[in-house]
């Protein structure tokens, strides 16, 4: 009875007891557990302390105290929240990452092929000059080694001199220098003796098929003397090819050969070196590729050759005259173009034989085949225009003329075009029948700049046939001159930094324009501090000269140059007086010279000439030491005047056709170096000797195309521009110069459209 009861007194709490007891359970595993560390802990009986460093704190158990005694306990008491102040981390200096000048040194990529030629003393002034004619053009990189030399070294060769006569000495010395200047820049090394003709074509489409990781030693495999067997080496007479794994694997033991191998033979010497210590003997096939080469008897006529061996020889030897390596140059040199011809007919035929399947069938051929197709033009102002010709004159002159005399390379080329295009036609009609030019009819041709030029001939010929009957027909043929192989030629480097020194030669008569130069070169030089110097050089006659003290006709021109160095105080503006009756280009750049640097660059201006950094840009980069000198053409405005006849001129003129033209009778700008001017003065010297006119009778244009062999660049410089001014010319220079200047002046006036309608005025006006 009382058990009942109890059950029933109890079930009301049961809900509340269950809940407080699964509080406790979750409370319990909730808790975070600390890992206490092991060398910590130090035990009192059953009690575990835990020691601690620092503020570091232990974990402990849910409402337990932290212990108050002790030192721990008072920093924990007294501690006071601070605020740290941020204190920003100093950015260092980034270190500046090296690029490698060129991409292909960044990733690694090697030349294909070096050739070394190995000449002497006596020889390579003759055999040395015919290899290098015959291989340099093909071939990138060209090195003769020699042990000793003469004091002429011939012009055009990069000759390394050892300084020893002793063979295997150079051969040693010829491997070592390799080693160390060309080992990381070429993949395969071949060496040939001066009296072996090489075809470089060949050598370069045998290099081109081979792995560059081999190692190989390819050549004529010879025998030893005295039939040792323990390998094989390459005859240096027919000339032998390194792989640069083959080279590295020697640099090693090279030392080693020069000491404990002895060899009569250069050849010999090298190939039991390679043998001994890298393991490779000669070979003369590799791969299915063959090392071909041809031994020449003595006297033996290229031309009459008929040996299979010959006419696929890489290499030819011996040579024993300069004579007879042209001889066999021209022979090879005309059985590869025969092979490129036959190709050429080849790949003709397959292309008209694949563009019958086309979709428009053999009109997706264009004529010629293999030869891109003629430029379509997008609009009328591309469309490109045909010039006419006869056999002695030209009806489209490059100063606009409507009629003029064909002359020089334009006579050169209508003639040889006539030539090819008679030649074409007996190849195609003889022996049936025989045509011969009577004359030209009409003759078109214009420069596609897809495909090259194009003409068009209508040929009056004399046909004969093969029982002597003639009779006459006109015949039109068309040609094509395509564009040949585009060549780049590779260029000094040169940068944007160097300082430019503008020379500004005046007169009496320039004076009056150069409040225009100083307001134009101010704001494009002295705001900006443009790396450059403006020397101004005043040219007196004697009369003036004799009156500077009294009346400086320069005066105001040097107030002037007082008043911008004041305003600009960073800037110096120096000046030069000379005296003279006829002021030549040459004499006033011989002064100039003398108070400059050698390394100095020059920029000679006009006072008519609007100078900006664009333009000393082009300076510097066209203007190349021992390499190039620069003379800009300059757009001149034309007569104001003329050109805007009854108009107010523009403030801004474009560079169009009828507000001016490029001059090309100017010839007063140039960019140049000193050290190339001097060069070229010293070459002159033995002329003027004899004939003291000479400075007055040439420019330095003149100067540079007749005494130098400087590459003269001369192109439109857009940048460069003139305003409109009367030149006098100097009738005390040569004709030529003066010539020149008057013709200046008159093509200066206007285009021939605005001239032509001032006269149509004036001939209305006096009409009524």
């Amino acid at each position: 009875m009382r058990f009942p009861m109890l059950i029933s007194l109890i079930r009301p709490i049961g809900p509340v007891v269950i809940g407080i007891s699964l509080g406790f359970t979750l409370s319990l595993l909730g808790v975070t557990w600390v890992e206490e560390p092991c060398d910590a802990v130090s035990k009192r009986g059953d009690e575990v302390v835990l020691v601690q460093e620092g503020n570091l704190k232990g974990a402990r158990r849910p409402n337990s105290i932290s212990p108050g005694n002790g030192e721990n306990g008072d920093i924990e008491e007294d501690f006071e929240p601070r605020i740290v102040p941020y204190t920003p981390v100093k950015q260092s200096q980034p270190k500046k990452v090296f690029r490698a000048k060129y991409i292909s040194t960044e990733l690694g990529i090697r030349e294909r092929l070096f050739v070394g030629v190995l000449t002497s003393k006596n020889t390579i002034n003759t055999l040395g000059v015919a290899v290098n004619r015959t291989i340099s053009h093909h071939l990138d990189s060209v090195v003769f080694f020699t042990g000793m030399r003469n004091r002429k070294i011939p012009h055009g060769m990069f000759v390394v001199t050892h300084g020893d006569e002793r063979l295997i000495w150079n051969m040693f010395q010829t491997v070592k220098y390799v080693l160390e200047h060309y080992i990381s820049e070429y993949d395969w090394f071949y060496f040939v003796q001066d009296d072996t003709y090489t075809e470089a074509d060949r050598l370069k489409a045998l290099v081109g098929h081979l792995s560059m990781d081999r190692s190989l030693y390819m050549g004529s495999p010879e025998e030893f003397i005295g039939g040792e067997p323990q390998g094989r080496y390459c005859y240096g007479g027919f000339g032998y090819l390194l792989s640069r794994t083959l080279l590295l694997r020697l640099k090693p033991f090279l030392e080693n050969c020069r000491n404990d191998i002895l060899s009569a033979r250069p050849d010999e010497w090298l190939g039991r070196c390679i043998i001994d210590y890298a393991d490779t003997n000669c070979v003369d096939e590799h791969e299915g590729l063959q090392y071909y080469h041809f031994e020449m008897g003595k006297n033996s006529d290229p031309s009459k050759e008929e040996n299979v061996n010959f006419k696929n020889a890489l290499t030819v030897h011996p040579v024993s005259d300069p004579e007879q390596m042209y001889r066999l140059h021209k022979h090879f040199t005309e059985i590869e173009l025969q092979r490129t011809y036959s190709e050429i007919e080849k790949l003709q035929a397959e292309i008209k034989n694949i563009s019958e399947v086309a979709h428009d069938g053999n009109r997706s051929a264009h004529w010629p085949i293999g030869i891109n197709p003629p430029f379509e033009p997008k609009t009328r102002f591309e469309v490109l225009r045909w010039e006419y010709f006869t056999e002695d004159q030209v009806y489209a002159c490059t100063d606009g003329s409507p009629k003029c005399q064909l002359r020089g390379i334009d006579k050169a080329d209508v003639a040889d075009v006539i030539e090819t295009a008679m030649g074409e036609l007996n190849r195609k009609y003889m022996p049936v029948l025989h045509l011969k030019k009577q004359q030209l009819i009409n003759g078109y041709r214009r420069f596609d700049p897809t495909r090259g030029m194009e003409y068009t001939l209508d040929l009056q010929l004399e046909v004969v046939s093969q029982k002597g009957r003639s009779r006459s027909i006109t015949k039109r043929v068309h040609l094509v001159r395509p564009l040949s192989q585009i060549e780049i030629i590779p260029m000094p480097y040169v940068t944007e930094a160097t300082r430019v020194h503008i020379i500004l030669p005046m007169t009496v008569h320039d004076r009056y324009f150069i409040d225009q130069f100083f307001q134009v070169y101010a704001d494009n030089f002295f705001e900006t501090s443009e790396n450059a110097v403006l020397t101004f050089l005043f040219i007196y006659d004697p009369f003036e000269a004799q009156q500077v003290n009294q009346n400086d006709i320069f005066g105001e021109v040097k107030a002037q140059i007082n008043a911008y160095e004041r305003k600009y105080p960073t800037v110096k503006i120096p000046w030069i007086s000379v005296k003279t009756e006829a002021p030549s280009q040459i004499k006033i750049m011989d002064i100039i010279s003398k108070k400059h640097p050698v390394d100095t660059l020059f920029f000679v201006a006009s006072v008519n000439t609007n100078v900006n950094s664009e333009f000393l840009n082009r300076c510097r980069m066209n203007s190349i030491g021992s390499w190039q000198v620069f003379f800009p053409i300059h757009f001149q405005d034309f007569n104001p005047d003329v050109a805007y006849h009854n108009q107010q001129p523009p403030a801004n003129i474009d560079l169009v056709k009828d507000a001016g033209h490029f001059d090309r009778s100017g010839f007063d700008e140039a960019c140049f170096y000193n050290s190339d001017y001097m060069a070229t003065r010293t070459r002159m010297a033995s002329d003027v000797q004899e004939n003291e006119e000479l400075l007055e009778t040439l420019d330095i244009y003149d100067m540079f195309i007749k005494y130098s062999s400087l590459h003269v660049f001369r192109a439109v410089e857009p940048a460069l521009h003139q305003k409109y001014r009367y030149q006098a010319c100097n009738p005390r220079l040569s004709e030529d110069i003066y010539h020149r200047c008057v013709q200046s002046n008159l093509e200066s006036l206007g285009s021939r459209t605005q001239l032509a309608m001032l006269l149509f005025e004036q001939e209305q006006g006096n009409s009524t």
